[in-house]
């Protein structure tokens, strides 16, 4: 009988070893503790604001590895730098949340759309715990607007699709700033909840565009035979309707400090590429705005999509928000 029990514990444990190796990466990695403020980049700041801010970081990690370690302080200055450079557009209005997370490094672009999975998936689950920390303990019913560049606007569409089909929640959307990743027609029919904007107050819905040059024709964020859904920054329609540049309010390039180091209206106008749903920017030379990020072609604007539209994102949150506090404010007089 004891010569049967031993073997039957070596089977188990055989199994559980042999089941442990199909898990993925993801599986083993432990869940990040939001609940410890030194996992926020932002955490509350600008209290006394009407509306709340979760704002996730673009890519910033350049190191040989797949997942940014959340303990490479050097990574971590530069995360906090990359939030420093968009949150001018937000601060004046929100209180600011930002957590750190497993961000995706830039080598995963490398890989095909579904090997990179494997690594957003990881990066999800931080930002996921984050938000679902900053809900339960922080938002108390508060007007709540969602913000991200890049890989920051790939996370915002994932938290639309888990957590905002909930009515009640929705209700309290004011926008998304889903700047530099695209937003497609399968993802609005696969959740209504994504909703792309038509106009420049609407509410409840993903603001989303990625620039180019107008000879560009594909990148790796927007591929040949994709098509996005985007709309014009200056003007805010969705058709091919071009804003000089003379509607442009000012381009600001700001710094990891988050300051502005140069700034100048009537830089450049736009137009939305009807065809692969891209803002095409006029009037710059594609040689004074190089792509920076690797693997992007020249002409591509990716980094300067928010930079070169600075002062008019800046008015559209002010003014989206106004609108959202207003329409709360006839319904709780109702």
């Amino acid at each position: 009988m004891k010569k049967n029990t031993a073997a039957l514990c070596l089977l188990l444990s055989l199994c559980l070893l042999l089941a442990g190796c199909g898990k993925s990466a993801a599986a083993e990695i432990p869940a990040t503790e939001y609940n410890e403020k030194s996992n926020w980049a932002y955490y509350a700041e600008g209290e006394g604001r009407d509306v709340d801010l979760f704002l996730i970081c673009p890519t910033v990690d350049m190191n040989e590895e797949f997942n940014m370690s959340l303990s490479d302080e050097m990574t971590k200055a530069s995360f906090l730098g990359a939030l420093n450079m968009e949150r001018g557009l937000y601060e004046e209005q929100t209180r600011m949340f930002a957590p750190y997370y497993r961000q995706g490094a830039m080598k995963i672009y490398d890989l095909s759309a579904e090997a990179r999975e494997e690594y957003l998936r990881i990066a999800y689950s931080d930002v996921s715990a984050a938000f679902s920390w900053y809900l339960e303990h922080e938002n108390n019913g508060r007007p709540i607007l969602l913000a991200g560049f890049s890989q920051g606007a790939d996370m915002c569409y994932r938290l639309l699709e888990e957590y905002f089909g909930d009515e009640e929640l929705y209700d309290r959307l004011v926008a998304v700033y889903a700047i530099g990743w695209p937003v497609t027609e399968k993802m609005t029919k696969a959740y209504p909840q994504i909703r792309p904007a038509s106009s420049a107050d609407d509410l409840g819905v993903v603001i989303s565009f990625d620039c180019e040059a107008p000879e560009v024709k594909e990148t790796f964020i927007n591929p040949a035979g994709q098509k996005a859904i985007a709309i014009n920054p200056l003007n805010w329609k969705t058709d091919g309707t071009a804003a000089d540049k003379s509607e442009n309010p000012g381009s600001c390039f700001t710094n990891y400090d988050g300051w502005i180091s140069a700034e100048g209206a009537e830089l450049c106008g736009c137009y939305v590429d009807e065809e692969r749903g891209v803002v095409k920017v006029t009037d710059v030379d594609p040689a004074e705005y190089p792509p920076i990020v690797p693997g992007l072609p020249d002409g591509a604007y990716h980094v300067y999509d928010y930079l070169f539209f600075y002062r008019s994102l800046q008015a559209n949150v002010a003014l989206r928000i106004e609108r959202y506090l207003a329409a709360s404010a006839l319904d709780a007089a109702a």
